[in-house]
């Protein structure tokens, strides 16, 4: 997380917070055996003679990648250890026991089948889409620095002046739209540090408080879904979307915030009817103090102008011909150059979301690669399935996992079973918008999953203010995301049939 950005002493108590519940002596015992729990399922599927798994032509190679998907939700799901270590686990683990560069015995391909390229497994962690992630970390970092952040929140909250319900709006707004560029944590802090102020002006007695501590989580959560790099799931969609050797659809940066903008948009419009309606405000005006500004140098206009040309030209990747990823690489090297970020500045970029976002992505790479996704597909009649309830069933899973785990590491598990089977299914999928209306559905139900204080770090950071109690939190969450998916759905239906996606 970027250390000097507005609010970070927030993220760090929440991390300290987390870490501490993580050690406290009964947790450790509980992780011990959670820790066991997965190495005796994971040891048991490695071990099962492949007959026993009902999938005609398993090979050994295939099994173990079975072993290992399991490994890996087990541990997310079960938060055993962090989802970025886990992850690393992954790609080790297919490196040492699935690859042509593994453990020799272990390794022999006339005895367990083909294996999976190392080069292959290593370049996950250099996909396109960690370009993109890295573009969008060092956009960030350069804004934090110039104080660019800070002032653009000034500019973009004054229009809103000081009636209660207008203020509500401006903070909602503009939290959505700086999650679009910037990691949804670090703006949930940024814009907590600006309400303080606020909340001291307001009446305990008042719930006006409570709904302004909650739009943050809100937009923020809500506002990730408008750009392929405002959350992982999306990027994670784009990936499986975009693939030479998959779908191929050449979903652009333009075309993505085209029909997802405006979801937003209404959305936050709908959160904001919703916040007020259950929390009103006693006091009618409240006035904004927000401190620090821009920094008035080269540096700062330098920061400007590569930030409106870096999103122009992801707008307009259609007619530019430079796809997203290029584009992403851009503001680093501008910034790399003139001084702007230093070797300093890169070890803020935060590399655990790049790291989890990789081990999905290896997952997907050895499903794929292995030949095990199209022996399953095969195995199981997907193709007897409606498309809609493909859609539903999709949907429902990773909203209910992204309220428990990690919505990347929810995104890593499903997308790449799911571009499997979509494709599998092939026009079956007509009906309701073929593929891309699945595999964005599962991004807009990981955005939409936002009931309790562990659904996601925003929460998390909301709640610590003292000023949200769980089960009002549950209330927002539970009515807005049922609301986000309902509506996210019914529009990429609607794209779908018209074919604009």
């Amino acid at each position: 997380m970027f250390k000097s950005f507005t609010g970070f002493h927030l993220v760090e108590a929440y991390h300290k917070l987390r870490h501490e519940k993580k050690y406290r002596p009964g947790a450790v015992q509980l992780k011990a055996i959670k820790a066991l729990f997965v190495l005796f399922v994971t040891l048991l599927l490695w071990n099962l003679p492949t007959e026993s798994f009902g999938i005609d032509g398993l090979n050994v190679v295939q099994q173990r990648i079975i072993a290992i998907f399991a490994f890996a939700t087990l541990m997310w799901v079960l938060e055993v250890v962090s989802s970025w270590a886990t992850s690393v686990a992954i790609i080790v683990m297919m490196l040492l026991f699935t690859s042509n560069s593994g453990i020799s015995f272990m390794c022999d391909p006339e005895e367990v089948g083909t294996l999976l390229s190392f080069k292959g497994i290593m370049s996950c962690f250099a996909d396109p889409v960690i370009m993109l992630f890295i573009g969008g970390f060092v956009l960030a970092i350069a804004a934090t620095k110039t104080g660019l952040d800070a002032q653009l929140a000034k500019v973009l909250l004054k229009p809103f002046g000081n009636r209660s319900e207008n203020v509500l709006l401006g903070f909602l707004l503009i939290t959505a739209f700086f999650s679009m560029f910037v990691s949804n944590t670090a703006t949930a802090a940024m814009m907590l540090t600006f309400l303080t102020p606020v909340f001291k002006q307001l009446p305990p007695e008042g719930k006006g408080r409570i709904a302004l501590a909650l739009s943050i989580p809100v937009a923020a959560n809500l506002g990730g879904m408008g750009t392929p790099i405002g959350t992982p799931p999306n990027a994670i969609a784009i990936k499986y979307l975009n693939d030479p050797e998959g779908l191929n659809l050449g979903l652009g940066f333009g075309q993505w915030m085209m029909f997802m903008v405006p979801l937003v948009i209404v959305l936050i419009f709908f959160g904001w009817w919703l916040l007020r309606t259950l929390f009103p405000f006693s006091q009618k005006t409240v006035e904004l103090e927000i401190e620090g500004g821009m920094k008035k140098n080269a540096q700062t206009y330098i920061v400007i102008v590569t930030f409106l040309v870096t999103v122009a030209l992801w707008v307009c990747e259609k007619w530019t011909g430079i796809n997203s990823y290029t584009v992403a690489m851009i503001p680093f090297v501008v910034f790399a150059m003139t001084g702007i970020i230093t070797k300093y500045d890169l070890e803020e970029i935060n590399w655990s979301v790049i790291w989890m976002v990789a081990g999905g992505f290896a997952l997907g790479y050895g499903l794929n690669s292995s030949g095990l996704a199209e022996l399953a597909v095969k195995s199981i009649p997907f193709g007897d399935f409606s498309p809609i309830a493909i859609m539903l069933i999709s949907g429902v899973i990773c909203y209910l996992l992204s309220n428990f785990i990690s919505n990347s590491a929810t995104a890593a598990l499903l997308m790449p079973i799911l571009a499997v089977v979509c494709t599998a299914m092939g026009d079956k999928l007509a009906p309701i918008g073929g593929t891309p209306t699945i595999l964005i559905g599962v991004a807009v139900a990981a955005s939409s999953a936002m009931i309790l204080p562990v659904s996601t770090p925003p929460n998390a950071l909301a709640f610590s203010t003292n000023l949200v109690h769980q089960n009002d939190m549950a209330k927002i969450g539970i009515i807005v995301g049922i609301v986000s998916m309902i509506v996210g759905y019914a529009m990429l239906y609607f794209m779908g049939t018209l074919h604009v996606i």
